[in-house]
């Protein structure tokens, strides 16, 4: 059973900074786009930053010169940098991944993994 599980969420202050981390775990064959989205309370989730396997990257304009995205592929884990968080960045912070799980029959079918959400709370 492929899971992504995040953890690094917490309560800090504006102009403070986290470290989101998730982690893939199961049985793997491949791992192709990650990414990080957010939902905010009464909003839609949205794309925070993606990365792909070569590690090129793709930043929500909220995101981009504030927050960098990193990817271990050896160790199937993505990462989220945050610096000068602002209150607005209050959320739910999901992990998010296309993997290629191994299954019999040799088969390379991709799917779309959501983890659990960490909370992230920024105080004004």
């Amino acid at each position: 059973q492929v899971q992504l599980v995040e953890s690094g969420g917490d309560l800090v202050q504006a102009g403070g900074s986290l470290r989101l981390s998730c982690a893939a775990s199961g049985i793997i064959r491949s791992i192709n786009a990650m990414g990080w989205y957010r939902q905010a309370p009464g909003k839609q989730r949205e794309l925070v930053a993606e990365i792909t396997p070569s590690s090129s990257t793709n930043y929500a304009d909220s995101a981009k010169g504030r927050f960098t995205i990193s990817r271990d592929n050896a160790k199937k884990m993505v990462y989220l940098q945050m610096n000068s968080l602002k209150p607005e960045d209050t959320a739910v912070y999901y992990c998010n991944a296309d993997i290629v799980p191994i299954r019999p029959g040799f088969s390379f079918t991709s799917y779309n993994y959501w983890g659990q959400g960490t909370q992230v709370t920024v105080s004004s």
